[in-house]
């Protein structure tokens, strides 16, 4: 264990019994905290990340499975080893049912203890933070991804705006043999044109005006890694070129350089955009395209997969709350019933931003309807909260949603691009991408 392992949470309403397994885990050099009941243990998992819980189930008020089903709504992935005097069925199976990773009978030795600690905290110490996936469309894809992580292939991520693309591809670095090599991200649609090729490939003294000294690229700082080329399709088509070129070759050479640099990385790529279509309009390159669609890997908007929107409400409350000294905050049952409720054109980025809002907005401890401030009130009917195999009459229905939202946004907040973005929780280049469709498409005229 490493002196950055996040503590065990240890939960036992017997005072003997709670110091016994205290001086266990202090002889192991394992850090953890102990508390006397269910209350304690959720005050204490609001205030602080811990690696495993290990609860008692007999306690008053609160029992150990009620505890874990709290958890269980709370933090998915946290987890939760139960311990019991008591040999009856019932329980065991009520617990596994609830979530519980396994179930130790009183007394044990405390090799016992040690062993369940180190099966199941070692194995998920942090290793997928930030990522939460209770629906099953959510739970594939992160299976599918975690399949190929396995690999050096090439990984296409696509998706709508807003859906977690870098998470994705930080839980693909994290579980593959790259995982002690950087994690370099570059959003291709950030970067002015005139500037994205030094950034990618570097630059020599002298290769431009006000190359005062030389430059490694994103290329270069990734080696041993994993570069992110976020937003792909947004690069220019003269530069497609010479990044195939350095996909092909596996070096890269500095603007401005003679001398290649051989390269030990590992590429994903992302889109919002239909990749196939940008290949048929002739904005991408085909060659580019099958380079980079090696593996593809399709994110599911956040209205396909429902049952994660609470459990990723309550991670961005835990998490924005304890940086804003907001913890300890709870969503109503009405508040819960409006996310679930509710379009989300943004996806995540916008659930991320309507949750801080919340955070400000809300003058005590509990979150309701008029703090989440839903613009637009676009509500998303359940006969459209569709699948990942969704058929194409009912994208349209989506389509015809977002861009519902998007233009009413746009007019409540007078033209005002840069307000727009900020309350879709989308970038510009998107914004701008969206509107030039609905041109096109006769639906909106500057």
């Amino acid at each position: 264990m490493s002196e950055n392992s996040l503590p065990i949470l240890v939960v036992e309403d017997d005072p003997s019994l709670r110091e016994a397994i205290g001086d266990t885990l202090e002889l192991a050099g394992l850090p953890y905290v102990a508390v006397d009941g269910g209350e304690a243990a959720l005050r204490a998992l609001e205030n602080q990340a811990f690696s495993i819980v290990v609860s008692d189930v007999r306690m008053m008020p609160m029992d150990g499975i009620t505890l874990l089903k709290e958890i269980r709504a709370r933090l998915p992935y946290l987890p939760v080893v139960l311990m019991t005097a008591y040999a009856e069925v019932d329980k065991a199976v009520d617990a596994m049912r609830s979530g519980a990773c396994d179930f130790l009978l009183k007394p044990f030795e405390p090799q016992a203890l040690l062993g369940y600690i180190n099966k199941y905290e070692l194995a998920t110490h942090r290793d997928d933070a930030g990522v939460v996936a209770e629906d099953t469309a959510s739970r594939d894809m992160f299976a599918m991804a975690k399949r190929v992580a396995q690999t050096d292939a090439t990984v296409l991520l696509t998706g709508e705006s807003g859906v977690g693309k870098e998470v994705v591809a930080r839980f693909i670095h994290r579980n593959s043999a790259r995982c002690d090599g950087p994690f370099v991200a570059i959003n291709c649609a950030a970067i002015p044109d005139s500037l994205l090729e030094a950034t990618l490939f570097g630059y020599e003294k002298g290769a431009f005006t006000g190359a005062q000294q030389a430059q490694a690229g994103k290329f270069e700082q990734a080696q041993h890694g994993t570069l992110l080329l976020d937003e792909v399709t947004e690069m220019p088509m003269g530069l497609q070129a010479k990044l195939l070129r350095v996909l092909q070759e596996r070096e890269v050479e500095r603007v401005g350089g003679k001398k290649p640099v051989e390269l030990d990385i590992r590429i994903v790529a992302t889109s919002n955009r239909d990749m196939a279509e940008a290949v048929a309009r002739g904005v991408f390159r085909e060659d580019l395209y099958y380079r980079l669609n090696v593996f593809p890997v399709a994110i599911p908007a956040l209205r396909q997969r429902p049952l994660d929107i609470l459990p990723i409400a309550r991670y961005f409350i835990a998490e924005h709350g304890a940086r804003f000294g907001r913890t300890g905050m709870q969503l109503s049952q009405v508040a819960e019933q409006a996310l679930t409720s509710y379009g989300w054109p943004g996806n995540v980025r916008e659930l991320e931003n309507v949750v801080q809002r919340a955070l400000i907005m809300a003058p005590g401890q509990r979150i309701e309807p008029e703090h989440l401030n839903l613009l637009g009130q676009v509500v998303a009917p359940a006969s459209i909260a569709v699948t990942v195999d969704e058929k194409r009459g009912d994208n349209m229905n989506i389509k015809d949603l977002e861009r519902e939202h998007i233009l009413q946004t746009l007019a409540e907040v007078g033209g005002s691009r840069k307000l727009a973005i900020e309350r879709l929780g989308i970038s510009e280049r998107t914004l701008r991408y969206k509107l030039q469709q609905y041109r096109e498409e006769g639906h909106y005229r500057d």
